[in-house]
This record gives C-alpha cells, structure tokens and sequence, in this order.
C-alpha cells in the first residue's frame, strides 16, 4: 500500500471546522535565482500540492508554519499551513522547512499519490529544518484518503503529549528511535512494513515534537513506563515493538517490566550496558544533566561538530537527522533531555543485583537483534554477551554501522518482517 495518502481536492472537514483552500490563481511575488522578487506563476504542480491539503493527516502545532517548497535554478514557493488552511506565497524570511528538488521531481509528486516519499527515499527530493513539518507536508498533500494513509497526530497520554505518526493497517507495531534522533529516522520502518502492519513511530520524551519535562529520570524505566502509556493511549493491549539504539534499549526495557504488553521485539542496534572500565563514571555520577539548560548553545558551534562526528552528514537521510537533533538539542529542555538519556546509557550498571546483564535472562518475548559490523557505538562483539544471556534470540548481522534501518533499509526490514510474521 502507498506510504503517503490523504484526501481529494476541495473542501476538508477538520475537528468540526472547514479548511479552505487559499490560492493564488495567475501569479504570486516569488524569488528567482538571483534572489530578486519577481512576479512569476504559479507553478502548476505546486499549486496541485497546496490544493490537496488535508489538515485532518497533518497539521502543524504552531499558529502558522512556512514550508519553502523550492525548484532547483528556477523560483522558489512558500506554503503558509494556517489553522486549517493552506495557501501559496511568495518566498519570503526564514521557512520553518525546506523541500527542494527539479521541477520533473515536483511534477511527478504532484501526478503520484507516493511520490513524495519516493521522491524523498530516493534522494531526489530533500527534506531541510523540519522533518516533521516537511513530510507532514507531503503526507497532507497526496491527495488519498483510504485507511492506513501516512497521518500525524498528538498523543494524550496518561503523563505527556506525545507526538506520532503511523501508517498501515494489521498487527500493531511501536517504533522507537534512538538517542538525539526522532521519529523521522523510522520513515523506512514505516514505508517497508506498512504493507502487512499497522506502525506508529513516536518522538520519545524529549525528543523531536514530544514533552521535554524538566527534572525527568529520562532513564529506561522512565521511558518504559512512557510506552505503556502509548499503548494505553493507543487502546492497545499488545504489540510488536522495533528499536534502534536507546529505542532498543526501552524495547527491551518494556519486556522485561511489562512482557504483557509485548508480542515480539526488533532490536536494531541496541543499547546495551557497557562490560568494559568506564574511567569517566565517578564524574558523570556528579554532573547533572540539568545544567544543559544554562548551557549557551549557538548552532554554527554545534552543527559543526555534529557533522564531523557523522559521516556523511552533509546530504542526504544523514543531513536531515542532524536538522532534526539540532532541533531539539539547540532548546534548554531538549538539551536537559539528551544530556539526562545518555548519562543513564554510559553509567547503567551491567552486573550485579539490579544490573543489566542478570536482567536480560529473565527477557520473555522473542527478540531478533540487528548488529552492524561497522557500528562503532554499538560494536559486534556484544552479540557473543547477547547469545549468553538469549540463547533463544535470533540474530543478523548487516554491513552498517549504526542505524541498519536508514543504511540498509531492504535488509533490515526484511529480515524484521519475517521474524514479527512469525517466521
């Protein structure tokens, strides 16, 4: 089934109101190559996106958001989302997302119910600022309507607002993402098992468009309880769930508090407590992660220091997982956060009474682990721990590094498909 559906052109019914469509019929004030502001067309294939807008799949949580839909050397375009409605503007100021690609890619987005997101897989179409905004953008815009289309929408759990998106229909499925990333990095898992499963990815708590509640453990167990209370919200009894890196670490975590509440786990890449010496523990144990909040944090600091640690960051899956780390790491609360969760990943204890080692043994659901051979976070060697303390668990090894799900989407997510199936 097509990752991106949403609904005819016209008028849109949303939560008791209707949601018009504001559009420029002839020509709008746009910007050229030069930068210089000109009076240009419309263009057709954009005006057929912002006609499709449905604010019933996604609708941005500001009062108005600025999504610069741009064609490369030719004139750039602005969709103004406003409660409710949509309208095509001039480019003016900083957009809140950016989506760029030539005027063939727009024009089969605009003709094809899924090709934004083919477009966007491919790497034909980027993403830049706001992954959320942006791909909520294209998921409002393709135009279908039919059950299990690529939605969006804010859960009111028991303890936070929680943000999400799912698509598909089937056996439930829960997507957890890994430290600094958000839900964007679960686009493959959704576009790959959509097809036979209904998966919701959420941002966790204090990541991407979810709470960041100060003073929060932000520990495993604090996460767990955070999913139970998705499930609750979701009125869910069990499901599937898939993690990458901290997410796997809470996948986990959740089957051993809750095991009720779990059919089967995917771990990709997971967190695991360190075996070896961690030399910097006794410090860390003194540091608290709330001073992430006084922390003076300009981006061009940042950013430059995130891109020499990720390969690749530059383009790509990889560019747009930066834009959205920077996101929430560049606001004091989503700083506290990042600091709280990666403090607990280095100093879990990993032996002992409590430790988490002694812990796994006593896992119940069954679990499929996802290594890379080229994950320097998340090296191979834990495998051998894994199979100690899971003699039952299953496991595949892929030629990645840490984020199997994004550098080898077919191979994971086939792999992860056949084991939820059952196989």
């Amino acid at each position: 089934m097509p990752l991106l559906l949403g609904r005819p052109v016209g008028e849109h019914r949303a939560r008791g109101r209707t949601a018009t469509l504001e559009l420029t019929e002839a020509a709008v004030i746009g910007t050229g190559r030069s930068g210089n502001p000109k009076l240009v067309p419309a263009p057709p294939t954009l005006r057929a996106l912002v006609e499709r807008y449905d604010p019933e799949t996604f609708e941005p949580a500001r009062r108005e958001a600025r999504v610069r839909l741009a064609v490369d050397g030719e004139d750039a375009f602005d969709a103004i989302l406003s409660d409710g409605h949509a309208r095509l503007d001039a480019a003016a100021g900083e957009p809140d997302a950016t989506l760029t690609a030539d005027g063939e890619t727009w024009a089969a987005i605009a003709g094809d119910l899924r090709g934004g997101m083919a477009a966007f897989q491919a790497g034909r179409l980027s993403v830049r600022r706001d992954l959320h905004l942006g791909v909520g953008f294209l998921a409002a815009t393709s135009g279908a309507s039919e059950q299990g289309r690529l939605r969006f929408r804010t859960l009111a759990t028991r303890r936070l607002a929680i943000s999400a998106m799912e698509a598909g229909q089937g056996p439930a499925v829960l997507a957890l993402h890994g430290l600094g990333a958000t839900k964007g990095s679960l686009l493959p898992t959704l576009a790959a098992l959509a097809d036979h499963f209904r998966v919701v990815a959420i941002d966790l708590p204090g990541f991407g468009d979810s709470d960041k509640p100060i003073g929060a453990s932000y520990d495993p167990r604090f996460f767990a309880r955070t999913v139970v209370d998705v499930l609750d919200a979701l009125e869910l009894e069990r499901a599937h769930l898939i993690g990458n890196s901290l997410g796997g670490r809470i996948a986990l975590e959740v089957g051993l508090q809750s095991p009720e509440r779990v059919d089967r786990l995917a771990l990709l890449a997971p967190s695991l407590a360190w075996r070896r010496n961690r030399p910097w523990a006794p410090l860390l144990r003194l540091v608290r992660p709330e001073l992430g909040l006084l922390q003076p944090a300009p981006r061009p600091v940042v950013e430059a220091i995130v891109r020499r640690l990720i390969p690749g960051a530059a383009d790509g899956w990889a560019a747009a997982g930066v834009d959205e780390f920077l996101r929430a790491y560049l606001t004091p609360a989503g700083r506290a956060a990042f600091y709280a969760a990666a403090r607990h990943i280095y100093l879990e204890e990993p032996l002992g009474d409590g430790g988490f080692w002694p812990r796994l043994r006593t896992l119940n659901p069954p679990a499929l682990f996802v290594w890379g051979r080229r994950d320097r976070i998340v090296p191979l060697a834990f495998a051998r721990h894994v199979t100690d303390a899971l003699p039952g668990a299953r496991h595949v090894e892929l030629d990645c590094g840490h984020v199997p799900q994004v550098e080898r989407p077919r191979q994971t997510h086939d792999a992860v498909s056949q084991f939820l199936g059952g196989d």
